[in-house]
């Protein structure tokens, strides 16, 4: 059974039952479960407002670096396009990218080049937008194949790796990282943070989105921000709790609204005491 992960974002001591799952939501990606029975819940933190899944499916298969290809299988390149073909008032990326310029502008300065690392790229979207913006971009997934359309379609050097599993020296340091909607996919997601604190240069930051379960709950247990790939789902207290736990400093932590109609918490973060950046600004 997975269990509550007991260092993010509190001590597993003030956890109850939450929301109960027989069968998998409407929209929920058809993972081959080999057939288990489909049964899961989420257990509540009535101090820090955070949702750990809870389950004795096996996701081996759904971790084990096929997630982009699973879930878009051939219609990599159609997806993709479509995505970056949205008009920017429509665009979750196009808010995502727009946040990163104009955060940068102020924390960096007028860097001659900013380097980026952008950890579980999928279809690449992201690192595609930011290398048009005239970033020096790195995209790393688990996918070989998404790996193998990142380099061919958004023009994005690519690792196809676990991130938690690579040597952080062999990935060098990078001015930015960021994880958009990726450490609630793992259960250790402090683990994952520590290791993007580590790969970032002293003058850097992290950029961190993850499901808004507060605003999400709201809506009914249905919503994707519950579906099964989600180990946790994130708080504003939890969130800003992961950063601390992590070794990062919360900058600032936001709720937004996509125009995909997703429930986002974005944050960012500094993997060095902020006074260390004040020459870099």
């Amino acid at each position: 059974m997975l269990r509550p992960s007991l260092e993010c974002p509190c001590d597993g001591s003030f956890l109850s039952p939450d929301f109960t799952y027989e069968e998998a939501p409407l929209g929920e990606t058809k993972f081959d479960l080999a057939g288990q029975g489909y049964q899961r819940s989420y257990e509540r933190c009535s101090l820090c407002l955070h949702w750990f899944g809870r389950h004795n499916l096996d996701l081996t298969g759904l971790y084990a670096g096929d997630y982009a290809s699973a879930t878009y299988g051939d219609r990599m390149g159609t997806v993709f396009d479509r995505i970056v073909g949205l008009p920017p008032e429509n665009s979750d990326n196009a808010g995502r990218r727009n946040r990163l310029v104009e955060f940068a502008r102020h924390w960096l300065g007028t860097s001659p080049e900013i380097t980026l690392l952008d950890v579980g790229s999928g279809l690449g979207v992201f690192p595609y937008a930011m290398r048009l913006a005239g970033w020096s971009c790195t995209a790393l997934d688990p996918d070989p194949l998404a790996c193998e359309h990142i380099a061919a379609k958004a023009g994005v050097a690519s690792i196809a790796a676990d991130f938690l599993e690579v040597d952080p020296l062999a990935l060098g340091s990078f001015d930015v990282v960021t994880l958009n909607k990726v450490i609630e996919h793992v259960e250790e997601p402090c683990e994952m943070l520590r290791k993007a604190s580590f790969v970032t240069s002293s003058r850097g930051f992290v950029y961190v989105e993850v499901p808004d379960g507060d605003m999400a709950a709201v809506e009914g247990p249905d919503r994707e921000e519950f579906f099964i790939e989600h180990h946790h789902v994130f708080s504003v207290a939890s969130l800003g709790l992961a950063l601390e736990r992590s070794g990062l400093r919360p900058i600032s932590i936001e709720r937004l609204r996509e125009p995909s109609g997703k429930y986002t918490l974005v944050s960012f973060a500094a993997s060095h005491p902020l006074s260390s950046q004040a020459g870099n600004k």
